[in-house]
């Protein structure tokens, strides 16, 4: 399977061209930076570490999705947008491990999930996405008598908040009562904010060093307390389970899928 992966100089691409050389029967037939970065025209091997591939990072957009069978793309939500309709155009799967969209983005790639097959996801891990499932039921059987809190904690760089694991655990959460995260999430604490309200759930944001990524979802009772926590050391679950969703998504019918889709759970 031809697999390119957008944004291969970050530190995400990287460990992706490197999930991906490591996966029998998958190779890296492509990546992507902007024109300009001085990553363009590096062998992808070299650029994350390995032996050379014979393939360059490209500019070229367009040359590289109607290469692949599937791209990976953890970049940011203008740029998935975009690459969303190349890959629609093309029929390419598309894999989206990118946070912090707005209505606008999603739209496209809800539009763009219509002519190809998009696997999104607020993270790609296995551990995470079990963490959901738990997450859902834990909800549902202890009901409202339960506060639901949530916290994050990631490194220095990461810029949006909070975290597209956080708010997938939040509708999790959400999903469990019935009820719809919009009109029970509290994202912000300042001042004087009187008492907690009965069926929120709120989210903290933690930020530094370089932490790749803590969750935990406390279910606060009287006089008990349970937290299921996921601790991620290693960015390269991630880009395993991204790869893992480009094996599954090949040749699916159109559609928006998720991680819990690709997991069976």
């Amino acid at each position: 399977m031809k697999i390119a992966v957008m944004g291969a100089a970050g530190r995400m691409g990287q460990e992706l061209i490197r999930a991906v050389a490591a996966t029998p029967g998958c190779t890296v037939s492509g990546g992507t930076e902007k024109a300009g970065c001085e990553a363009v025209g590096r062998d992808l091997g070299t650029l994350a570490g390995l032996e050379a591939l014979g393939v360059a990072v490209s500019s070229d957009i367009i040359a590289v999705i109607s290469r692949a069978d599937a791209v990976l793309d953890f970049t940011t939500p203008h740029a998935t947008s975009g690459f969303a309709k190349i890959a629609a155009e093309h029929g390419v799967v598309h894999v989206i491990g990118t946070t912090g969209f707005d209505a606008a983005s999603e739209a496209i790639v809800t539009e763009a999930a219509k002519r190809t097959a998009i696997i999104k996801a607020g993270n790609m891990s296995l551990g995470v996405n079990l963490l959901a499932a738990l997450t859902k039921q834990v909800a549902a059987a202890l009901g409202e008598d339960f506060d639901i809190e949530i916290v994050e904690m990631h490194h220095r760089l990461k810029v949006d908040a909070p975290s597209g694991t956080a708010l997938l655990l939040g509708a999790a959460a959400a999903e469990g009562r019935n009820v719809a995260l919009g009109d029970c999430s509290v994202r912000v604490r300042d001042g004087h904010t009187g008492p907690r309200k009965t069926g929120d759930i709120g989210f903290a944001t933690l930020r530094g060093g370089s932490v790749v990524g803590d969750h935990t979802v406390i279910f606060a009772g009287n006089g008990e307390r349970i937290e299921l926590t996921h601790l991620a050391a290693d960015r390269g679950i991630f880009a395993r389970g991204a790869v893992k969703a480009a094996v599954w998504g090949k040749g699916r019918a159109p559609g928006l899928y998720s991680m819990a889709d690709v997991l069976g759970i």
